[in-house]
């Protein structure tokens, strides 16, 4: 079965949005997944802070990561988000997913984002789907 860091690689490689939004991974293991993001212009709504599906797809990607990291592929089945502070252009958003429950066929995963002044600024749950298929 192949390594957390090896299946993050093959997930990025298809993963086009992750790698547009600049997401960075920087430690992954089983059911932990820990990244990095600089917040563009063009992720900016009009109100010119972060738009809240950019927070949600930070948090839905790191889910992934972290919850594939065993070599199963999982996709996610319910999720949910809190915003709780804006976030603004140039800013470097940390997220961490970091696994609450993993059984046969399901995984939930929390993740949350912290801004440079370890401020949370998001909440997020989700929940996975846990197939037999391997990376």
């Amino acid at each position: 079965m192949k390594t957390p860091e090896e299946i993050v690689k093959q997930m990025m490689k298809g993963d086009h949005f992750s790698r547009w939004m600049g997401l960075e991974i920087v430690d992954i293991k089983k059911g932990f997944c820990k990244a990095k993001c600089v917040i563009k212009k063009e992720m900016l709504n009009g109100f010119s802070i972060l738009h809240g599906g950019i927070t949600f797809s930070l948090s839905d990607s790191v889910l992934a990561f972290a919850a594939n990291s065993y070599g199963y592929k999982c996709v996610s089945i319910e999720t949910s988000i809190t915003h709780l502070r804006p976030v603004f252009e140039n800013e470097t958003l940390t997220i961490l997913s970091e696994e609450i429950h993993r059984g046969r066929s399901i995984g939930v995963y929390s993740v949350k984002i912290y801004n440079e002044k370890n401020i949370l600024v998001s909440n997020f749950k989700g929940t996975v789907s846990i197939s037999k298929d391997i990376w």
